[in-house]
Parts: C-alpha cells; structure tokens; sequence
C-alpha cells in the first residue's frame, strides 16, 4: 500500500501545501518564501529519502516565523498521515551526521507519544541571523512543530559546531537520516512495532 499523503492549511498567516512519499527516492520540490528554510527541507527530503512537495507562502514581510511554523506543523502532520497505523516499521532510528566543523545528533522513535528534547545550540546561535531572514531559534521551532504534529519522540543534540549554517544543517541531516530508519519498513516485524500493539 501506498504511504502518501497530502495536506493544506490556510489561514490569515500563511497558505502551506504538502505532499509526502515515504517510499520515494528524496526528490523534492520546495518553495516556502524563506530561502534557507527551502535548504534545509531540500535536505531532509533527500537524506530521508522521503518525497516532498511543499509550497507555502506567509507574512515573511513581517518576519519568518508564521511561515517556518505553519509549513512544520503541515508537513508533521503529513508525515503521520502518510505512516498510517505504523504495522511494518523499523519505529527507532538514529544518526550522527557532520558538516565540517559541526556535529548533531538525532534519535527518532515513532512512538505515538509527541515530545522534543533539543539541547546544545548556543545563545549566539539562537540569536545568529543565517540567510538574511531565518533565525538560529527557528530550527527549534521547527523541529517542535514536526515532531509534536508527527506524533514522534525526537532528541536532537548539537555536539559541537562553529558555523550557524553548518550547525542547523548538521541537525536537519541527522534528523533526516534518523527519520529515514524510523520510517523504512522491516520485513521482520509482524504488525505494530509495540507490545501495547498500537502506535
């Protein structure tokens, strides 16, 4: 059975389509109205090997945040749309991904249960402007409004990094690479991955 999925969400903020493939091979098209964001969900889509489709368009005149959260909060929300009831999925994954000087760390349990745990960032990184408009604080946002919508646990650590690029994009990946074992079915696993026998 196909696991896709698509979503949209309109109000006096912003306007978010989304569409997701969990089988696909990480080809994407993004178009949010925030230039760095649109990197950092090309390489999710790419590292996760999930296809995404993701317009949105907002009130960045006014400042990024609606936008960044509103495609988030769409895109966690397709995820588990397109997860359906999780009978067959590997459910844990983890990754530790570098981008030279940076390296994060991500654990994704698709557990039902929505909670954020997402530690080592600096107050100069929250605060750093990265791409003229995104904030360093806008990856947390971000990752709250997936995991939270997607209905997965998520601990996200930023081990060590100079570059606020190269930190947020370490994140981005190793969540990515981490969703992408979480997700991908195991051909050993008869039913839901949970002694409760739900997710």
């Amino acid at each position: 059975m196909a696991r896709t999925a698509s979503n949209k969400r309109v109000t006096s903020e912003s306007t978010v389509s989304v569409e997701v493939d969990l089988d696909g091979t990480g080809t994407s098209s993004i178009s949010t109205s925030v230039p760095f964001f649109d990197h950092m969900l090309t390489a999710l889509s790419k590292h996760s090997l999930i296809d995404m489709r993701i317009e949105a368009t907002g009130d960045t005149e006014i400042d990024v945040h609606h936008t960044v959260e509103d495609t988030s909060i769409v895109l966690g929300q397709t995820l588990a749309e397109a997860l359906g009831d999780k009978r067959g999925i590997t459910r844990y994954g983890d990754a530790t991904v570098p981008l030279d000087e940076a390296l994060a760390r991500a654990v994704v349990d698709v557990s039902g249960r929505p909670f954020l745990v997402h530690e080592g960032e600096s107050e100069a990184f929250v605060h750093h402007l990265i791409g003229g408009h995104f904030t360093g604080s806008m990856v947390r946002h971000a990752f709250e409004a997936i995991t939270l919508n997607a209905r997965m646990s998520v601990h996200i650590d930023v081990l060590r990094g100079r570059d606020p690029h190269h930190i947020a994009e370490a994140e981005f990946k190793a969540f990515a690479r981490a969703l992408r074992v979480a997700v991908s079915p195991d051909p050993r696993v008869d039913g839901v991955p949970s002694t409760k026998g739900a997710l």
